[in-house]
């Protein structure tokens, strides 16, 4: 059974003390036996992941584990893929785009998540935002390359995330000075699956507030595609992502007070990412891409982010007052009939130039001296 609405205090509180102990034990290993570098080149080999692949390439306990880790998710169907593919091929453009800057925001509003994004080596460090923008780049696109869920390209970019996940547990372990009764297990389930929401329902709020129209039908297929990363993420099936829309948004709306709140590191992090942005985008780029962040995230939290607040957000809410902008009336965000955006969207202006800035940035961040290939850490740099 995977998350509900009514359990998931009581399994989020279980979630917060576990890790991963498959992925855990061999990440554990290849430390150990400083192994990890020679096993993050061997990415650049594993381009798909599917049960059944020959994999006699690589070493056996990395074989051993990819051959489990192979799975599909329970209860995984063609209805699921379709519905996954259905979205992407209306929003991928902007999934992505909101992914990469209100996504990756949002994951610095949890303050065990800025905490160990910001005392983790490269992807808290001064090369932070695109280090992590780089690697998270390759996942966002992945998700609506044609085929992705059905090739095991997709599974295989997310088991890699997984390792390094494990390498960020391991390394806090093995430094004596993670917290344990303070932030439970580091990179742990409850905050996998709450990522998972950040980039899912949270998005599609977003949308919503940025004018973008999306069908009660994609909304369900964005979930589902998250749903599959959550499970290749190393989520067991009890803490899994739901694949209804409507029961993670109100997951969502439920939780999220609870685990966003405002932190020094947040405040740093999301500095860092604004710091990235305005290096190479032109000041007008850049106005826009934060006055989008803003109104996408609405000012509650961008301001427990410590977004800067600008002339072009404030302009335009009074152009969206009254302005119906997400298909769907009733109880959920996606609930009821469906029917025409109506009016022009405010904000499609912003919109186009974040779009398009975002857009360079995630080049930049893909071929720029980055490496867009999840990488293990074989050391823990604290750059507190």
């Amino acid at each position: 059974m995977a998350l509900t609405a009514e359990t998931v205090a009581s399994a989020m509180e279980e979630a917060n003390e576990a890790g991963d102990p498959l992925a855990d034990a061999l990440v554990s290993e290849l430390i150990e036996k400083k192994e990890v570098d020679g096993v993050n080149g061997l990415f650049r080999t594993i381009g798909t992941l599917k049960p059944g692949q020959d994999n006699g390439h690589l070493p056996p306990r990395l074989r051993e584990f990819l051959e489990v880790a192979a799975a599909e998710p329970p209860g995984w169907s063609e209805a699921d893929v379709k519905a996954a593919e259905g979205f992407f091929a209306h929003h991928h453009g902007e999934a992505s785009m909101l992914q990469g800057t209100v996504g990756l925001i949002g994951t610095y509003l949890s303050p065990t998540g800025a905490f160990t994004l910001r005392s983790t080596g490269r992807l808290g460090g001064v090369e932070g935002p695109g280090r992590r923008l780089s690697q998270s780049s390759r996942l966002f696109l992945d998700m609506g390359n044609r085929g992705a869920l059905r090739d095991g390209s997709l599974a295989a970019t997310v088991t890699k995330v997984r390792l390094v996940h494990a390498s960020v547990r391991q390394l806090h372990k093995k430094s004596g000075e993670w917290d344990y009764a303070k932030w439970g297990e580091p990179v742990s389930q409850k905050y996998t699956t709450g990522a998972a929401c950040v980039f899912s329902t949270q998005i599609l709020q977003a949308m919503k507030h940025l004018g973008i129209n999306v069908s009660r039908a994609d909304a369900h297929g964005f979930v589902c595609a998250w749903h599959y990363v959550n499970h290749y993420l190393g989520t067991p099936e009890k803490w899994l992502l739901p694949k209804d829309a409507d029961e993670v948004e109100r997951l969502w709306n439920q939780e999220r007070d609870k685990e966003w709140s405002r932190t020094d590191d947040g405040v740093f992090m999301t500095g860092q990412a604004l710091d990235f942005y305005r290096k190479f985008l032109p000041p007008g780029a850049h106005d826009a891409y934060v006055a989008m962040v803003r109104v996408a995230l609405t000012d509650k939290y961008a301001d427990l982010a410590g977004l800067p607040h600008g002339v072009l957000a404030e302009a335009g809410k009074p152009l969206a007052a009254g302005h119906d902008v997400v298909s769907g009336i009733g109880g959920g965000l996606f609930g009821g009939a469906a029917k025409d955006t109506v009016g022009v969207n405010p904000y499609e202006e912003i919109l186009g130039v974040a779009s398009r800035a975002f857009n360079d940035v995630e080049r930049f961040a893909l071929t720029h001296d980055q490496d867009d290939q999840p990488q293990m850490h074989q050391e823990l740099h604290d750059n507190r």
